[in-house]
């Protein structure tokens, strides 16, 4: 009989493979032969099978040893857990390799380095469990890999470690979490050409947005040197967020927004005179700050590792969770691994909880923020997973990092705060496998809380997580989805925040019928305009200092206004796409304006910034013009750089005709006109005077949108900020409605459509009623009140019919 062959080429392995060689080596195996005619590079190498471990375990007969202690570990409280794996660990680091195994390694080894061109190749090692990376598991993080390995003694070494990691603490701990304890669970290695990402960069890729499940988008995070230092969490990576649907299309950009992380640590390899043993082959060094301010991947190489991780969704049909890496000696991008992603592809039932503080109180730390959660208790500092005993059921676990040596300890945390770690670092990935609160890259949490201090964690706020000193109060409202459709009348979303559009892409919708760019301007970009366009009259030297270090890299402060409203703007466009999404230009009266820094030197002080210099009055003015200039040109490059063409503009607060025209006049002097490359200016209407002109102003601008609030106190003369007469504010008042009704009868006459934002329709079903009988087109909510508006819409056309 010939012999058992151990050895399996990439070559020769497909997807069907995985009870031989594991979910790793499978996928691997796949794109090496099915991927890389597409121009991806996948690393040769080769797999040994679980074939392999079987023989292993057979022959030094510690097959019943290993299931006995399996059997006997208390699957309750998990108290003899250490007990259990250090005594598998040592049964199998006593056991000896196969001679059979060996032979067939170091013969695949020599043939894998002499197609490389070298006598002796350096090579990962990596585990890859039998059920690991299946659709309903994932093993990734808890078996070892092991990197820079030279020379056939090394490679049976790290073979060997492979084959104790698959009874590590957390591996067993995931086995029983996962109900695999029964299952014989065999593992295979596999062996790949090593890439030198530790003198270029590497890190992971999501075919689909890790938080939200948002599907039209690719994520990328990046680090300097070898990726270790981003699974485990130790620093914060770039981040690029790229939209598919024009990834394809070279003529736009699809880079929706980039973020430059801090990369705090560069992991490398030693120089061979640095080394004092095989074990010490690695440094982790802090990186410069010049290394620090710069991206790992340049804006080309970001687009091409995207391309190729949609192609890798579209061969396996299903959203992926990718690591690659780019070679420091040949300048080339990698595939070195690809899974199924685990999170999102469960199942997901159409109901939402929607979490909001009922009270604030003093901000000890905020970072990255995971889920939509709030959680609250008492705060537990743990330096390392040893400690993990300390950690009482529902305290809230504070820590610098965490790798998959607390997995076991997870669990039992009613939240999990790390100083340090980015979207797709490993407590990110757990507490989202969890539907754990979590808080990533707080920087400084285990300095400003104390274990027993009593905190609340709050992600319920966008993308920043908030830790709050104190157990505060909060409300949770259930959404069903499930059995709601959607009106005939278009029902969509006021948004502030770019940063939940992914989410709130989710919700039952026909679009955005007003984005307003205030949130970005003083949340992301936070800085007057015109401090950038003139920043000759800033002279406080503090401010300057404060202005430049926010606006980093860029030498010129305008680009950076531009970039960053763009990326703002792109976000909601890509995650509404292609529905509409409606932009109201920016609407902050004069005393918010001077509120962003270095405000205070350009605006003016009003009696009444209600009714001043707000809106359209602004964008004309010799005051403001070079700042609406720089609004022009962001809507500009998210339309015609980006693509994002279902974007419409829209004029807030435009008193007269011929303020209309002026505005309309400044648009098109800075490249936005009207009707070119279709695109669309809607005017609001909440002054009477829009009303009693509407013919006109229909004339001007291809849509209406009533802003009810507005219009409601301007109808009424009543100042809506005032305590003394808001029992007067009501915008069923008679009045109110005349001139709504009167709105939707002149847009109804010139063939233009007309929308209406505002709380009433989903607080009052009458006045929903009132806007579906004069045939309204589209109603907009904001997403605490959607569900209950697209009720209302519903009950009211099913009335009209």
């Amino acid at each position: 009989m010939p012999a058992t062959l151990f050895i399996i080429p990439f070559s020769k392995i497909s997807i069907e493979d995985l009870p031989r060689v594991g979910g790793k080596n499978s996928s691997l195996g796949e794109m090496f032969n099915q991927l890389s005619s597409k121009g991806i590079n996948i690393p040769d190498g080769f797999a040994i099978s679980a074939d392999a471990y079987r023989l292993f375990r057979r022959e030094n007969n510690i097959e019943k040893a290993l299931n006995d202690l399996l059997y006997s570990l208390d699957r309750q409280n998990f108290t003899n857990l250490q007990e259990i794996g250090e005594k598998a660990r040592n049964l199998i680091l006593m056991a000896v390799i196969p001679e059979a195994v060996k032979n067939q390694c170091k013969q695949a080894y020599s043939i894998l380095s002499k197609n490389a061109g070298v006598e002796v190749l350096d090579v990962a090692v990596r585990s890859s469990a039998t059920a690991e990376d299946l659709p309903t598991a994932s093993f990734a993080g808890r078996m070892e890999s092991y990197l820079n390995i030279n020379g056939a003694d090394q490679l049976l070494d790290a073979i060997h470690k492979c084959y104790v990691s698959l009874f590590t603490d957390r591996a067993i701990k995931y086995r029983h979490d996962m109900g695999f304890m029964e299952m014989d669970i065999a593992i295979s290695v596999g062996v790949q050409q090593m890439v030198r990402s530790d003198k270029a960069s590497s890190g992971v890729a999501f075919t689909i947005d890790p938080d939200t499940g948002f599907k039209n988008t690719i994520i990328i995070n990046g680090i300097w040197g070898l990726g270790e230092n981003i699974v485990q969490g130790r620093v914060t990576p770039d981040e690029w967020t790229i939209f598919k649907p024009t990834l394809k299309e070279e003529k736009y950009n699809p880079i929706l927004r980039t973020h430059c992380g801090k990369k705090e640590f560069t992991m490398i390899y030693a120089e061979k005179s640095e080394q004092q043993s095989s074990e010490k082959t690695i440094l982790n060094l802090t990186t410069s700050a010049e290394k620090q301010g710069e991206l790992s991947l340049n804006k080309a190489e970001a687009i091409q590792l995207a391309g190729w991780c949609l192609a890798i969704e579209e061969h396996y049909g299903k959203a992926m969770d990718i690591e690659w890496a780019k070679d420091g000696l040949n300048n080339k991008l990698y595939i070195v691994q690809a899974r199924p992603e685990t999170v999102h592809a469960k199942p997901k039932k159409q109901v939402h909880e929607i979490f909001w503080l009922a009270e604030k109180s003093k901000l000890l730390a905020s970072g990255i923020a995971l889920g939509d959660k709030i959680a609250s208790g008492k705060a537990r500092i743990l330096k390392n997973p040893t400690e993990g005993k300390q950690l009482q059921q529902g305290e809230i676990l504070v820590t610098d990092i965490t790798n998959p040596d607390w997995d076991p300890i997870l669990k039992k945390a009613a939240a999990i705060i790390t100083n340090k770690g980015g979207r797709t670092s490993h407590a990110a990935i757990v507490a989202r496998e969890l539907g754990t609160v979590a808080v990533v890259g707080s920087g400084n949490a285990t300095k400003v809380i104390e274990t027993g201090d009593e905190i609340t964690v709050s992600c319920a706020d966008g993308k920043n997580g908030n830790i709050y000193e104190g157990l505060l109060k909060w409300i949770v409202e259930e959404q069903d989805f499930s059995k709601l459709s959607l009106p005939k009348t278009s029902a969509m979303l006021i948004l502030a925040d770019p940063d939940r559009a992914f989410e709130l892409s989710n919700y039952p919708n026909n679009g955005v019928g007003l984005l307003r760019l205030e949130f970005a301007i003083s949340n992301s970009i936070r800085i007057h305009p015109l401090a950038l366009c003139e920043p000759e009259k800033i002279t406080d030297k503090e401010l300057q200092s404060e202005i430049k270090k926010i606006t980093g890299e860029y030498e010129d402060g305008k680009e950076y206004f531009v970039d960053h409203l763009a990326e703002s703007v792109a976000l909601v466009a890509a995650a509404f796409y292609p529905n509409d999404v409606i932009v109201r230009l920016s609407d902050f009266k004069s005393n918010e304006y001077a509120n962003l820094l270095g405000g205070k030197y350009f605006e003016p002080q009003e009696e009444n910034p209600m009714i001043g210099l707000r809106g359209a009055s602004r964008y004309y003015s010799d005051f403001y013009r070079k700042a609406f200039a720089l609004e022009c040109r962001a809507m500009k490059k998210v339309r015609d750089e980006m693509g994002l063409k279902n974007i419409k503009l829209m004029i807030p607060f435009c008193r007269t005709i011929e303020e209309g025209e002026k505005v309309l006049a400044e648009m098109s002097g800075n490249g936005l006109r009207k009707g070119e490359n279709g695109l669309e200016v809607y005017v609001m209407i909440e002054i009477p005077s829009n009303v009693l002109l509407a013919d006109e102003f229909a004339k001007l601008f291809d849509g209406f949108s009533i802003g009810s609030n507005d219009l409601t106190q301007l109808t009424l003369g009543l100042d809506r900020d005032s305590s003394l007469v808001s029992y007067l504010f009501n915008e069923e008042n008679p009045a109110v409605k005349g001139l709504i009704r009167e709105t939707i009868r002149a847009a109804k006459r010139n063939g233009i459509k007309v929308g209406l934002c505002g709380q009433a329709p989903s607080d009052i079903p009458e006045f929903a009623e009132f806007l579906i009988e004069e045939g309204i087109d589209s109603i907009s909510f904001n997403p605490d009140a959607l569900i209950k508006g697209i009720e209302n819409m519903n009950k009211a056309e099913n009335k009209k019919h």
